[in-house]
């Protein structure tokens, strides 16, 4: 199993950074169609070939995911799309 492991730290409070990992979460699903679901500060989704977490801590985000077999092939363009996404909402790291 191919593995992404990114963390980002922001400057804001646990309130507005979930809902910048919300936008970020739905913008990830349309493009995949990955569904995800909240428990506290924890973002968990997933469908057929990957699962992972979003944990939203005071100063950082931490996204973690594991892709089967056919989409660890596409991780690179998985995880530049999740960078992407994230640069838009956080800046740039």
């Amino acid at each position: 199993m191919a593995a992404i492991d990114i963390r980002r730290k922001h400057g804001r409070t646990i309130k507005d950074a979930k809902a910048a990992v919300e936008r970020v979460a739905k913008a990830i699903a349309k493009e995949y169609g990955i569904g995800h679901e909240w428990d506290g500060n924890v973002l968990s989704f997933g469908r057929s070939g990957v699962t992972g977490t979003i944990s939203v801590a005071k100063h950082d985000v931490h996204i973690h995911a594991e892709l089967g077999f056919l989409l660890g092939a596409l991780r690179g363009v998985i995880e530049r799309e999740i960078v992407k996404q994230l640069d838009a909402e956080f800046g740039e790291e």
